[in-house]
């Protein structure tokens, strides 16, 4: 068993418990962070062997959100253990893996596997901090090589501009920042961010803010790593460069024909074939030795490698020593833009957004508030979801062919970051009583599809009629450095450049303000300077797609499509709820049945009334007034008797109210019997002459009559 060692630290106001040697104790490293009452395990595992034939580096981050750690059982009726990741938990892996992955060595070619576990959540620390704490400890103080560590701190802001370092769940839902970044002791590595148009120099400030105060974090992390942390396992790099120098020198005429050509297809297409030639340049044709085609083979592989390696490092060097782009772009200049809307003839709202080879359709649907998506995780309550964007990539996209599976993790991620770069730009829910769903169908790609679905949002939104706040238009920023910090920063990158550079810096807003970032790099970071000039060209590159999409529509439609429904929004006394629902829901279900509307109503005694033709909606508010209306003495009612009595009648006034009408009320003269005047389901104009102090209605007929 292993020594148990504790390690405790101060920070924003609560105290980080660090334990190892308690749990998992055959892994590489294991590691309990506790964060006030919220608490992570993170492991972190690498076996000794390499993986043969990968030319990737094989690393897999799990976050498993656990529902005993709330304190909570599924609300499901069937399923109760733990299946599928929500979206949530998915978002929070990717937010682990990004900032770690570049931080491992070139060449380590062995599994590494990080599993974040929540074992307690507290509803006010949400997991974020303590779970990159804890795989950046697990990681550091293993065998496994890593240049960690890393800290991560999450950012809001106050109603007076100041900056809160790690807020709670509380202080998060009031504020219009929610920044995450990942620091090392130098350079920021990776930056998440969401936001109600924050001007970009108050986002840059709070990012060196961060910055700054996660250093305290890194000390801490680096104390714990001098007295428990140990030797970082060697391995080999799998190099040969006699024949990296003979790759170079033999196909340096088909190198220069591929960067001559400007054009994407016909660049690839003879990047192809370039690569398919030096394999069977190297391959072995004599099959009588296994042996030696195997090593052959290895040798034709490493090859077509090289010369990617070659095309690599001549791309770099022209960004930088001679201001040259692959495409032969300028370094801040945006590919050709073309923008539609109203293609499609049955939707709600669609917008078109082409960019250079990337191009988004993307489809706007609007529903009820009853079609809002219930959430049912560790975090969250049945919270209701009014706004949901799904992104979709199929293979047809890149030109490849292979078949349809649900949505991966990174289809997953770029819907949210698209989804967080409009949704504080939508109306609220009292001002536009919708549930709205956008769907971006990636039509082709190359080069940041999530701001372009970003772009095809906006448009689609508009052209649906949606009252946006304002239009948002989103860019890929990339970089190229040296190993001595000098670097050029390049605008809206294609995949290309994407590959072979360092950086991918997506940026979304308004001209306003930004409301979504998301970072990740390939190198060790960024500098706060690197992180500045980024923002000032990629405002110029946001503003020139804006142009370009307003010119296909510059404004949200006057009007919604003829096919999307219509809600109308009145207000009852929530006391009166219960008379509108009925026992058993048998007076709405009744109304709905009647109209053919949708009613959704609010615990606040917002009633939402939907339907697709307005006269369905008013005869759904005139009976949903009729049953919610309060009794108002002197007023004539047209009522209907419903019992007869020696002393009077009873007559229903209301939906559920009756009142009473003595027999001295009935008519001008005098009645001797009831019924030689009134018959039960008979329809009668009734004045209300008074609610006494027991509630009960006094009615009268002769009044109606004589105007009294």
């Amino acid at each position: 068993m292993k020594k148990i060692e504790s390690f405790s630290f101060d920070f924003a106001g609560r105290k980080i418990n660090v334990e190892t040697g308690r749990l998992a104790h055959q892994t590489n490293a294991a590691v309990t962070v506790r964060y006030g009452d919220t608490e992570v395990l993170a492991t972190a595992v690498s076996p000794k062997q390499k993986r043969e034939g990968v030319d990737f580096f094989p690393l897999t981050v799990d976050y498993e959100e656990r529902m005993y750690a709330a304190g909570k059982i599924s609300g499901s009726r069937f399923i109760k253990r733990e299946g599928r990741p929500s979206e949530e938990a998915i978002l929070t892996a990717r937010m682990i893996d990004r900032p770690l992955r570049p931080l491992f060595p070139k060449g380590y070619m062995n599994d590494v596997q990080v599993v974040v576990t929540v074992l307690s959540y507290d509803q006010e620390n949400n997991t974020k901090f303590v779970s990159l704490l804890a795989a950046s400890i697990a990681l550091s103080i293993s065998n496994i090589p890593w240049n960690g560590p890393l800290a991560l701190a999450q950012i809001g802001m106050d109603e007076s501009g100041n900056f809160i370092i790690n807020p709670t769940e509380s202080q998060l839902s009031a504020s219009p920042l929610d920044l995450v970044v990942v620091s090392s002791d130098k350079k920021v590595v990776m930056i998440e961010m969401g936001g109600k148009q924050v001007h970009q120099d108050k986002v840059v400030e709070a990012i060196e803010f961060a910055h700054n105060n996660i250093q305290p974090v890194i000390a801490f992390q680096k104390d714990i790593i001098s007295k428990i942390g140990v030797a970082k396992r060697e391995f080999e790099i799998e190099e040969d460069l006699a024949l990296y120098e003979e790759v170079k020198t033999k196909y340096a005429s088909e190198l220069d024909a591929i960067f001559s050509l400007k054009e994407k297809l016909e660049r690839e297409s003879l990047m192809s074939e370039t690569l398919k030639k030096i394999k069977e340049d190297y391959v072995n044709k004599d099959e009588s030795s296994f042996a030696k085609a195997t090593e052959e083979s290895v040798r034709a592989r490493m090859a077509a490698e090289y010369f990617e390696k070659s095309f690599k490092l001549r791309l770099r060097a022209n960004v930088m020593e001679k201001g040259e782009r692959v495409d032969g772009r300028k370094l801040d200049e945006v590919r050709p833009i073309s923008c539609e809307v109203g293609l499609l003839p049955r939707v709600h709202g669609c917008g078109l957004f082409n960019r250079g080879y990337t191009q988004v359709l993307n489809v706007t649907t609007l529903g009820s508030t009853g079609m809002r998506q219930i959430l049912d995780t560790m975090e969250a309550d049945d919270e209701k979801k009014r706004y949901m964007h799904h992104y979709n990539f199929p293979a047809y996209s890149t030109g490849e062919a292979r078949p349809a599976r649900s949505p991966g993790r990174r289809e997953i991620g770029h819907g949210a970051l698209a989804e967080k770069a409009l949704a504080n730009v939508l109306p609220s829910e009292e001002e536009f009583p919708y549930t709205i769903r956008l769907v971006s169908e990636c039509m082709s790609s190359d080069g940041s599809t999530s701001m372009g679905s970003t772009c095809a949002s906006t448009l689609s939104l508009m052209d649906a009629g949606v009252p946006i706040l304002a239009p948002v238009s989103g860019i890929a920023m990339g970089i190229v450095t040296d190993e001595n910090d000098n670097y050029k920063v390049l605008s809206d990158i294609a995949g290309t450049e994407d590959h072979n550079g360092d950086m991918d810096f997506k940026i979304a807003g308004s001209v306003n303000g930004i409301t979504a970032i998301q970072l990740d790099v390939k190198n060790q970071g960024l500098t706060i300077q690197m992180v500045q000039d980024i923002f000032k060209q990629g405002y110029q590159g946001r503003m020139t797609i804006l142009e370009q999409m307003l010119k296909a529509i510059d404004k949200p439609r006057a009007d919604l499509s003829p096919f999307a429904p219509r809600i109308e929004t009145i207000r009852i006394n929530p006391d009166k709820i219960r008379d509108v629902i009925g026992p058993g829901g048998k007076v709405i279900n009744k109304i709905i049945d009647e109209t053919g509307v949708e009613i959704d109503i609010e615990q606040d005694g917002r009633v939402n009334i939907c339907a697709v033709n307005k006269e369905a909606i008013d005869k759904a508010k005139e009976i949903i007034a009729s049953l919610t209306e309060e009794p108002e003495v002197g007023k004539v009612y047209h009522g209907t008797v419903t019992r007869l009595m020696d002393f009077g009648a009873f007559v229903e006034i209301l939906p559920g109210r009756e009142g009473l009408v003595h027999i001295s009320e009935i008519a001008q003269e005098r009645v001797e019997k009831v019924s030689d005047y009134l018959k039960e389901g008979q329809k009668v104009d009734v004045l209300l002459k008074e609610i006494d102090d027991m509630g009960r209605l006094n009615l009268s007929i002769k009044r109606v009559n004589n105007g009294k």
